[in-house]
């Protein structure tokens, strides 16, 4: 039982009471209500004002009556109003009545329609009513023409329920930036949306990530789809497809596991004055596909590599070639080597082989030591796809979660690994139009250009150590 039922309950119970004292003793034993079952329908509507699909409307007022007490959730963010209106209308409720006092003059010969989405609720067990919708015209017809699409997010193949889809009827690119969509649709789990009453009409469809609330395209990290051409709705328009895309993202962040392995020169320095940096080990152990990789704490504005050296085994012997770069933000530097598997490395850093931002530097030299992976702890990996369309150029994207591991262009159906980390993995297929081997977002303004497309892949892939891991697809 919910909180406002038994508050409700508890208060029958002590007027029940009070009737039972006021009248004496020659009053019959009433006997308080239990509660009863939970309360599962949501509210009903009784009477709309005017009516549902009413014509030749003029007013200025609309009211909803239901069968029990209401409360209204939201109704800026949930109520969608086609067309969109220039000014909101004043959203009321009391009891169980909701009234809607309109701002705007009314366009002559358009239908109308309120879309409340999730937002009323009866008040005792917040039933709710799902996506209650009114429709009236001004003119002396409803029109009744749909137009359905999908909206999937280029980059992954998967959809984000938290776009919206606009219909425009300026066809100029700017109208996404300086106005307001005439119709707007919100996408359901599977990021399908549907337009409903829509007059014949052309018009220019858009998706959008609207965290603002402006209906606008202002900034290029927002997700965006557009449609190729304009679309005609008439009786037999065909659902549209819609490819949303950041055309910029934040500049990627290099994931590394911080290390407990602190050098064995570094006891009982002050952290204070102490260059900081962390490393990509685990376990104190180096992937043997990987580059070593060491995070400061702050930007370098001094490194030398020279004055950083790698060693083998106990003896300290050179490790050979090896190559060291700093990334352009200065906060990383990735040691890249031909590891030599179930080897104990030595990285031996001078005091002065760099200084960061601030002016910290090692106060003597540190030495980090650390040991490679066994190659048994590895399984080699092929990947049989059929049905692959080598002309698209496809790269098949091998994903830990949504964090991409490998990308391995195709030139023919098959792709194998010796060497392929365990572990459980998702699978897509990126279709590479300018073959540069990663994803390339579109470019609406001028270009038009669409954005590269990723295909999720069903079936995950499971890969052991110390075995053939072999997979056959069909795309």
């Amino acid at each position: 039982m919910s909180y406002r039922r038994l508050l409700i309950s508890l208060l029958t119970l002590i007027v029940i009471l009070m009737i039972s004292i006021a009248g004496g003793p020659g009053c019959a034993n009433i006997i308080p209500p239990s509660g009863g079952p939970r309360d599962s329908l949501p509210p009903v509507l009784l009477k709309a004002s005017p009516a549902d699909s009413s014509v030749n409307f003029s007013g200025n007022r609309l009211s909803f009556t239901f069968n029990e007490f209401i409360e209204l959730q939201n109704a800026q963010q949930a109520l969608i109003i086609s067309p969109l209106p220039k000014n909101f209308p004043s959203v009321e409720y009391r009891l169980n009545t909701v009234t809607i006092k309109l701002k705007d003059t009314l366009e002559t010969g358009t239908t109308y329609t309120f879309n409340f989405g999730d937002a009323i609720r009866d008040f005792t067990e917040v039933n709710v009513i799902r996506n209650f919708t009114y429709t009236f015209s001004t003119g002396n017809y409803i029109d009744s023409l749909e137009l359905r699409g999908k909206v999937i997010l280029a980059e992954t193949g998967k959809a984000d329920t938290t776009l919206i889809v606009m219909l425009h009827t300026n066809a100029d690119d700017s109208a996404v930036v300086k106005e307001k969509p005439r119709y707007i649709s919100k996408l359901d789990g599977k990021g399908n949306f549907v337009f409903k009453n829509l007059p014949s009409k052309t018009f220019y469809i858009y998706a959008l990530k609207d965290d603002g609330g402006t209906r606008r395209y202002f900034d290029d990290k927002q997700l965006f789809a557009f449609a190729d051409k304009p679309v005609v709705v008439n009786t037999k328009t065909d659902p549209v497809t819609l490819y949303a895309y950041a055309a910029k993202s934040a500049p990627p962040v290099t994931s590394v596991i911080p290390s407990v392995n602190l050098g064995r020169n570094r006891r009982n320095i002050p952290a204070e004055s102490r260059l900081k940096y962390q490393t990509s080990l685990s376990n104190n152990q180096q992937d043997l596909l990987k580059d070593f990789i060491i995070t400061f704490e702050e930007p370098l504005r001094f490194f030398d590599s020279s004055k950083i050296l790698l060693y083998t085994d106990s003896a300290f012997n050179p490790a050979g070639l090896y190559n060291f770069e700093k990334d352009s933000t200065g906060k990383y530097i990735s040691l890249q080597h031909n590891w030599k598997e179930n080897t104990l490395y030595h990285l031996v850093m001078n005091k002065d082989f760099a200084e960061d931002s601030t002016g910290k530097k090692l106060l003597k030299t540190d030495t980090l030591s650390f040991k490679t992976k066994k190659l048994s702890e590895y399984g080699s990996l092929k990947i049989k796809i059929k049905n692959l369309d080598i002309s698209l150029n496809p790269v098949l994207l091998i994903l830990t979660g949504e964090t991409i591991y490998k990308s391995l262009p195709m030139a023919g159906p098959e792709i194998s690994q010796s060497l392929f980390p365990p572990g459980e993995y998702d699978l897509r297929i990126l279709d590479d139009r300018n073959k540069n081997g990663k994803w390339d977002p579109g470019e609406f303004f001028g270009k038009h250009l669409q954005p590269e497309m990723v295909r999720p892949v069903e079936r995950k892939i499971s890969v052991k150590p110390a075995f053939q891991n072999e997979f056959e697809i069909t795309l």
